[in-house]
């Protein structure tokens, strides 16, 4: 009977932690925002004091990618750990919040939650104890927020500063006897770049270096990147420059000139949530919160800065799958660290129910990261990562895709073009020379294709949600869109 009692208590599942040892966990998410626009990432553009912050006191993940470089999607899938065929939030379509999220089991597992910014997944939030949220993308000046019960017009105010104050406001009323969860997700660096009169002109007339793929070719690549319509060059709109170009500018200097313009509004932007990171970060020193509490910052995807003559997201390419990912957790991570291990957006969820000590649904597809922010990442750590966009040709006219990134090379298949691009990521980072169908590439890309087979079926992705294009939703309280 003794041996027995041993067993059992031996395979039982560990208990949760107890209140005053469970981490709070504040989320910062903005929108847009490239890795390589953050100091701590070596930006060239500019510098980023207080999200470099988190890199010197924590750990900076190099390899975090987005399962589907687009706003909803990566949201969806950041709440679930799931990918969007079995989310089902493939692109701007409504989520169903009566599915388990991060946010319901932290709830139920004694955890006091909130959600503040852009939610933008077209339902009311769900196991949130409060929430603000910003209807659809939200505006730059003069924001309305909503609430499960009312709705309010903050005039005169820019919208990163009343999320920071929402997010404190949040912190202050929290009950004391209750560890948090706090999302709060930025507005900026959303298109169309507003920045704020603080700084608004701190890039103005100030040369922003160019990337070295501005004027790209695109030589060999499939015709997908050719047909594609978010570049710098023919792409942005008035709205997007603020003002008209130079009557005399044409050709490259015409490029340039909008280049310039772009750069100086998104870097503005992305200054105003740099500043407000770092007043987040003062609240919890202030208010003895910091030791006890995990910080992430992230964005919901990558972005293209002038890479490949393009601004948005959506392609697989590198600039737009690399999320920024830092994380300070006191007396978990050393400081000053940094992994390579790849990480991706479903691996989110999992990771704050194992910090919290709360079990990880069998259904979620992504893996814990806790054991690489140790510094001790599983002996069976992923090698390679699935991606799949599906809006087409959607927005900027970019076609629909999925792919397989190893640490090595990047396999895309453009499905619905029949046309593959293969490249090598160590002698070619930029992704300028598609090797698929050279010569002497059969072996590399065999091998690949299995891969990808394998990701693919492993995921139980079928292409269930191939062939269609669900519904938008709309952001709001539920009950008064129902009345309108």
């Amino acid at each position: 009977m003794l041996a027995s009692i041993v067993v059992l208590l031996l395979s039982a599942p560990a208990p949760a932690p107890s209140g005053a040892n469970r981490p709070n966990i504040l989320f910062i998410m903005s929108d847009d925002h490239a890795a390589h626009a953050i100091g701590a990432y070596g930006s060239r553009l500019n510098t980023t004091p207080h999200i470099d912050r988190l890199a010197r006191e924590g750990m900076l993940l190099s390899n975090v990618f987005v399962t589907n470089s687009i706003c909803t999607p990566s949201r969806a899938a950041i709440l679930t750990g799931q990918y969007a065929h079995v989310n089902g939030v493939t692109v701007f379509n409504r989520f169903d919040s009566s599915r388990v999220t991060v946010a319901k089991l932290l709830q139920g597992g004694g955890y006091y939650t909130g959600m503040i910014g852009k939610w933008h997944l077209g339902s009311d939030p769900a196991g949130f104890d409060r929430w603000d949220i910003l209807p659809g993308q939200g505006a730059y000046f003069d924001p309305v927020f909503y609430t499960a019960t009312s709705e309010k017009t903050y005039t005169g105010r820019y919208v990163t500063d009343v999320i920071t104050e929402l997010a404190v406001d949040f912190l202050e009323r929290r009950p004391r006897d209750r560890p948090f969860f706090l999302m709060v997700h930025e507005k900026a660096p959303h298109r169309p770049w507003i920045p704020d009169d603080a700084h608004r002109t701190q890039f103005a007339n100030r040369p922003i270096p160019e990337p070295p793929t501005l004027f790209d070719d695109y030589a060999t690549r499939t015709d997908a990147l050719h047909e594609n319509k978010q570049r710098v060059a023919d792409d942005l709109t008035r709205t997007d420059l603020k003002v008209e170009p130079p009557p005399a500018l044409a050709g490259e200097a015409l490029v340039r000139w909008k280049y310039q313009r772009y750069m100086e509004d998104y870097l503005a932007t992305v200054q105003s949530v740099d500043d407000n990171v770092g007043r987040l970060l003062d609240f919890l020193d202030r208010s003895g919160l910091t030791k006890s509490t995990i910080v992430i910052y992230t964005s919901d995807q990558g972005f293209f800065l002038g890479d490949h003559g393009l601004f948005d997201k959506r392609f697989m390419y590198e600039e737009s799958l690399r999320m920024p990912f830092l994380v300070r957790w006191p007396g978990v991570i050393a400081p000053g660290t940094r992994s390579d291990a790849i990480a991706l957006n479903v691996d989110f969820a999992p990771t704050f129910l194992e910090a919290a000590g709360l079990a990880v649904p069998g259904d979620m597809q992504g893996r814990s990261l806790v054991g690489v922010l140790r510094g001790r990442p599983p002996a069976d750590w992923r090698t390679s990562m699935y991606y799949r966009y599906y809006h087409d040709p959607g927005d900027h006219n970019t076609r629909a895709h999925y792919g397989v990134r190893t640490r090595t090379h990047k396999l895309i298949y453009f499905w619905r073009k029949d046309q593959w691009e293969l490249f090598d990521l160590v002698n070619d980072p930029a992704e300028l020379h598609n090797l698929y169908g050279q010569p002497g590439q059969e072996d590399l890309t065999r091998t690949l294709k299995v891969e990808l087979r394998r990701l693919k079926g492993a995921l139980h992705d079928e292409d269930q949600l191939a062939n269609e294009q669900l519904p938008n939703g709309v952001d709001g309280p539920a009950a008064r869109l129902r009345g309108r």
